[in-house]
């Protein structure tokens, strides 16, 4: 999209949300449920659910640098409408990675105006992720038949379809894991689909927990080639890694703005708390993991918009932005005092939306080991680059 047109959109569907999102906060966080017959209206008028969508197929085909603003913006406004925005907009562009042209033709334009949408069938409840899963493929002539167990699958309630990861070989290798996409009308007959338990923050966004029962896949179904998915999933978690960055970026913005205001409107002992030292030195902290994440998001990205591949540097995004927003929303708390633990003001809400961050994409554990092999092969292909020289 051109940049001008891109400044008009970005603009136009962050202050609409902005209109539309806040009145119906109270609901949400009380029903723990995103009013779609409100919200989706609204979204596929603005376009917001084809941004990573190429333009070929009816959709925006924003850059990373264009999507990440506005991925902030939705942060700053509810990280219900964040999550679920996102959720759809990542599953599409993990699609658009590895599906067939003939697959992207059939759902993409359908997908760009949010007439249909994906979930990303990963984590299981006793597994691991990728070559540990349990949940296996078998297949019966031109059908998969699967059994096992997903859970926390986002917007696996209102999602058409599911991108299913699934282990196709015996072994826990690179080229055991595959990619099925399952259409839920389709494959209605062996799907279980059953809510979890509320969860702390980003309320409004529901997570599912799958069940197969000898569900069968049409072999049409498979995205990619059949061991694919491995590779498939390392290389899509890089850019939603970053993507998970960026909504700890809006997080962390929205709340020191707030505690700026705050800290200047509260006055005691006849002077704004903004002049005591104290609270200076919890504003400045918090400026400083505010501009140090922004900084880390903006060279990640243009790497990212140059076609490099950033598994280290994503993994580094996530968890120095886990760790910010979860520093800045408890100085929030610090700034406001006793009334920021009521839900008189969005601090408190917006602490509990920040731990989301913790563990989506990966807990911490999971971006050191990221984090460590992409230094050690960096440093492994260097010394052999010398050694050749």
């Amino acid at each position: 999209m051109k940049d001008d047109d891109y400044e008009r959109m970005k603009d136009r569907l962050l202050e609409r949300l902005w209109e539309v999102f806040p009145p119906l906060e109270e609901e949400v966080e009380k029903n723990d449920w995103i009013p779609k017959e409100i919200i989706v209206p609204v979204l596929q008028e603005l376009g917001a659910f084809g941004l990573l969508v190429p333009e070929e197929y009816g959709g925006s085909g924003l850059r990373p640098e264009q999507y990440i603003p506005i991925l902030v913006g939705l942060s700053r406004i509810h990280g219900g409408l964040r999550g679920f925005v996102h959720a759809h907009n990542s599953s599409a562009h993990m699609f658009d990675m590895i599906a067939s042209e003939e697959q992207k033709r059939d759902l993409l334009p359908l997908v760009a105006r949010g007439e249909r949408s994906f979930a990303f069938g990963l984590t299981e409840p006793d597994a691991g992720t990728g070559a540990d899963s349990k949940t296996r493929a078998v297949r019966d002539g031109d059908v998969y038949v699967v059994n096992g167990e997903k859970h926390l699958t986002t917007n696996s309630d209102w999602a058409s379809h599911i991108i299913l990861f699934v282990k196709t070989g015996e072994g826990k290798g690179p080229h055991d894991v595959s990619a099925l996409l399952v259409d839920k009308e389709q494959s209605a007959e062996g799907l279980d689909i059953q809510p979890l338990p509320e969860t702390m923050g980003t309320r409004g966004l529901q997570h599912g927990h799958l069940t197969f029962t000898d569900m069968r896949v049409p072999v049409a179904n498979l995205l990619g080639g059949e061991g694919d998915g491995l590779a498939f999933m390392e290389h899509g978690l890089e850019d939603s890694r970053l993507y998970v960055a960026a909504s700890s970026l809006g997080t962390a913005e929205e709340a020191l703005k707030l505690s700026l205001r705050r800290a200047q409107g509260r006055v005691t002992f006849g002077k704004p708390i903004a002049s005591r030292q104290s609270v200076q030195r919890y504003l400045a902290e918090m400026a400083t993991d505010v501009y140090a994440l922004r900084t880390m998001i903006e060279d990640a990205t243009r790497r990212l918009s140059a076609g490099e591949r950033i598994p280290g540097e994503a993994s580094m995004c996530k968890l120095f932005g886990l760790e910010a927003v979860c520093r800045v929303t408890d100085r929030a708390l610090l700034v406001f005092g006793g009334i920021g633990y009521t839900r008189k003001y969005p601090i408190e809400r917006m602490l509990r939306d920040a731990r989301a961050n913790v563990v989506e994409e990966g807990p911490p554990t999971v971006q050191y080991l990221v984090i460590a092999r992409a230094l050690l092969e960096r440093e492994a292909s260097e010394v052999d680059a010398r050694t050749a020289v």
